[in-house]
């Protein structure tokens, strides 16, 4: 059985695609900042997960430098919740987490497995603590990536001066889905075999989208995100099956 929290989340939505016999708990059902909420879930379960993806978490950068404490609750409080119900219910199973390529710093970027982290913001600072919970698991995989969902920008401009080895939400997902079908364990960089700008992917999507510059933003964010693997072939955005 496969167990996918976040699963109404941005990346959650194509998860449930890849993971189509996946249990997927609602918040209501399974409230990862409730530590009775997911022993209860994990006991009404007809068996012991032997997958449990863990997607759920706050991913905005803006809102996470404001709320601090609901962000930490979120990602790290939340993640060390499942881990320690798992332990007790599930201690063989395969603990997926996803990550971000904003637990670097953002400065010279094509930063590898291999890279010593170091969050620029609030955010990335959470995700990186998590990694550390998540390897509590005797069986884990940590995936950092960096993607967007397949539907036109929302945003009236992107940066010109942001980069990034983006996906899509769906790349993401099947390649998740294929790392879970290997049994590879350990940390992966998942990641877009092309470096783009912000506004070069916004393009991808949305033809009358503007340029801007983080200079005309007061937010810690991180300039270049752009991952590579020494551990898997990159995968080509807009596409679903990894590039052998």
């Amino acid at each position: 059985m496969i167990v996918l929290t976040g699963a109404t989340g941005r990346l959650g939505k194509s998860l449930n695609a890849a993971f189509p016999n996946a249990s997927r708990p609602s918040r209501e059902q399974m409230d990862v900042t409730d530590c009775r909420s997911i022993e209860s879930y994990l006991r009404e379960l007809p068996t012991v997960p032997d997958v449990v993806v863990h997607a759920a978490a706050m991913t905005d950068v803006r809102l996470a430098e404001v709320e601090r404490k609901l962000c930490w609750d979120t990602n790290v409080v939340g993640t060390e919740n499942l881990v320690s119900a798992l332990q007790q219910s599930a201690p063989n199973c395969h603990f997926v987490y996803v990550s971000t390529a904003c637990v670097f710093l953002g400065d010279v970027g094509e930063y590898t497995e291999d890279d010593q982290p170091y969050p620029k913001n609030f955010y990335g600072l959470t995700k990186l603590v998590a990694e550390y919970v998540a390897k509590r698991m005797q069986s884990h995989l940590v995936v950092r990536t960096n993607f967007v969902v397949r539907e036109p920008w929302p945003y009236p401009r992107a940066f010109t001066d942001r980069f990034g080895t983006y996906l899509f939400a769906d790349d993401v997902a099947s390649g998740i889905a294929d790392l879970v079908q290997r049994k590879l364990r350990g940390l992966v960089h998942l990641v877009g075999s092309q470096k783009l700008s912000m506004f070069e992917l916004a393009k991808m999507t949305r033809a009358d989208v503007d340029p801007m510059t983080l200079d005309e933003v007061e937010l810690p964010l991180t300039v270049d995100m752009s991952l590579r693997s020494n551990r898997i072939a990159s995968i080509s955005i807009g596409h679903h099956q990894l590039t052998r």
